[in-house]
C-alpha cells in the first residue's frame, strides 16, 4: 500500500525536528534485544573518491565507526536502473533482465526509466529483491524510492512504499524513514531503502570535478547527517545497520570526444535502442554481420561485439533483451550521430557520463557502512556490488535467494 505523506503531516514535522536535533534524545529501550535492521541509502552517481571531498563530513564520520570500501565495482552497464536492481537482487543485469535504462522486449515493448507504466509492469523485473525476500519470510520492508519497488514482483511489494517523485524534498524523505524506524518493534520494517539523486544530476550536468558537484555532495551529506542524528535520538544506533551505496561513479566527458555512428553506418538500417556509452544496436533481420563489419575496428575509442562475444567478465551475453550488437565507448567518450551532435550548444561542453566498463576507477561507487553487524574502523578492498544483497540478508537473518553474489565475498565487512 502507499502511505500518503499528507496523512502524516504532524508526525513528519516532529520527526524532521528530531532529525535536525531539535528534540531530546530517546533512551535505548530496555528488555530483550531488538531485531537488527538494515537501512540502505543510495546516493546516485556518488563516485568512490567523493568521500574524500571536503563536504562529505558525515560520510567520513560514518566510515570512522564502520567500514569503507576502496570502491564498489558496479555491474555492466554501469547505469542507474541496472545497478540499483543488482544491489537489491544480487544478480547481474543479464540475469535479472534490467539490462539498460532503455531496452526493448519482443512481448513487453520499450522500457524507459521515465515511463511509469513500464516501471510498474512486473514482467520486466526478474530475480527477487531484498524487500520480496523479507516480506515472504514474514519481515516487513519499506522503500522510499528504489527501482523496482513500485512493481509487484513475485506477487509482492514492500509493506510501505512511495511512487517516485524527483522533486520530493529531502526533509520529507528523511522524516518518513525516521517514522518507519520509530514504529513499534512488531510493525516496524526491518529493511528500508532510501534514494537521493543530487550527485548524479550534478555530475551529468557539470562533470564530476565541478563545484556544482561539490554542492550536491554537501546536500546529500547533510541528509545523511540528519538520518544518523535521528537514529541516535531514537536510541537505534545499536539496532540499525546503515549501508551507503551508489549505483556507479562518474567520468568527465566532452563535446570534443564524440563517436559518430553515421560515419560508419546507415542508421536507417538499424534500431539503436540505447545510445551511449553502450550502444545497443538491433540490425534488420539478416544484417547483423554487415553491421558488425561496418563498426568493428573503425574507431579507436569504440569496442564492438556480437551478442555472445562480449567479454565474460562483463556478464552481458545471456539475456534476450541484449541486442545482437553491443558497442562500448572508451572512458569519457560519447556515442552519438551527426544530427544529435549538431543539437548540442556551440563550443566545448564538459559534463559527466557513466555506463562504461565497470572496472574503470571512474566508475567505482561508494560503499560505507556502520551498525551492530558491521566491523569498525576498517577499509576493505574493492568488491562487486552483486554481493550487497547477500550482505543485507545476512545482517537481518533472512534466507537469501539464489544469486550471483555471496556473503563469503564480503565477510570482511562484518563485525
Amino acid at each position: 500500500m502507499i502511505r500518503s505523506l499528507r496523512s502524516f503531516v504532524a508526525p513528519l514535522a516532529a520527526l524532521v525536528a528530531l532529525a535536525l536535533g531539535c528534540a531530546p534524545a530517546r533512551p535505548a529501550a530496555e528488555g530483550p534485544a531488538r531485531a537488527p535492521r538494515v537501512l540502505l541509502i543510495a546516493f546516485d552517481g556518488f563516485r568512490h573518491d567523493y568521500v574524500d571531498r571536503p563536504a562529505a563530513v558525515n560520510l567520513r564520520r560514518l566510515a570512522a565507526r564502520g567500514v569503507r570500501a576502496e570502491r564498489m565495482i558496479p555491474a555492466f552497464p554501469s547505469k542507474t536502473f541496472p545497478n540499483h536492481y543488482t544491489l537489491v537482487t544480487g544478480l547481474t543485469p543479464e540475469h535479472h533482465g534490467i539490462v539498460a535504462n532503455v531496452m526493448k522486449d519482443p512481448v513487453l515493448g520499450t522500457f524507459r526509466t521515465s515511463d511509469t507504466l513500464a516501471i510498474w509492469e512486473s514482467r520486466w523485473w526478474g530475480g527477487e529483491p531484498i524487500w520480496v525476500t523479507a516480506e515472504q519470510q514474514g519481515v516487513r520492508a519499506a522503500s522510499y524510492f528504489w527501482p523496482g519497488s513500485e512493481a509487484v514482483i513475485k506477487g509482492t511489494r514492500p509493506t510501505y512504499w512511495e511512487r517516485y517523485d524527483h522533486e520530493r524534498p529531502h526533509a520529507a524523505r528523511i522524516a518518513q524513514v525516521l517514522e518507519w524506524l520509530a514504529m513499534p518493534e512488531a510493525t516496524a520494517p526491518k529493511v528500508i531503502t532510501l534514494y537521493f539523486s543530487d550527485t548524479d544530476d550534478a555530475g551529468h550536468n557539470f562533470g564530476p570535478l565541478a563545484p556544482q558537484t561539490d554542492s550536491a555532495i554537501a546536500r546529500v551529506d547533510r541528509a545523511l547527517g540528519a538520518v544518523l542524528d535521528g537514529i541516535d535520538r531514537l536510541g537505534l544506533r545499536d539496532v540499525v545497520n546503515v549501508l551507503i551505496v551508489a549505483d556507479h561513479g562518474m567520468s568527465e566527458s566532452s563535446s570534443e570526444r564524440l563517436i559518430l555512428l553515421d560515419d560508419y553506418l546507415d542508421l536507417a538500417t538499424v534500431d539503436v535502442v540505447d545510445w551511449t556509452p553502450v550502444a545497443a544496436i538491433q540490425p534488420r533481420a539478416g544484417e547483423t554481420e554487415r553491421v558488425y563489419a561496418a563498426l568493428k575496428g573503425k574507431h579507436p575509442a569504440l569496442e564492438v561485439y556480437r551478442k555472445g562475444e562480449v567479454p565474460a567478465r562483463l556478464h552481458f551475453n545471456a539475456h534476450p533483451r541484449i541486442t545482437p550488437i553491443v558497442a562500448i565507448a572508451a572512458d569519457g567518450w560519447t556515442i552519438t550521430d551527426r544530427a544529435r551532435a549538431a543539437r548540442r550548444p556551440p563550443g566545448v561542453r564538459i559534463g559527466g557520463q557513466h555506463g562504461y566498463d565497470p572496472e574503470l576507477p571512474s566508475m567505482g561507487a561508494v560503499f560505507v557502512a556502520a551498525g551492530p553487524g558491521i566491523a569498525q574502523g576498517r577499509t576493505v578492498p574493492a568488491f562487486r556490488n552483486v554481493h550487497v544483497y547477500a550482505l543485507m540478508a545476512h545482517l537481518i537473518g533472512l534466507r537469501p535467494a539464489a544469486t550471483d553474489g555471496s556473503i563469503d565475498s564480503v565477510r570482511a565487512v562484518l563485525r
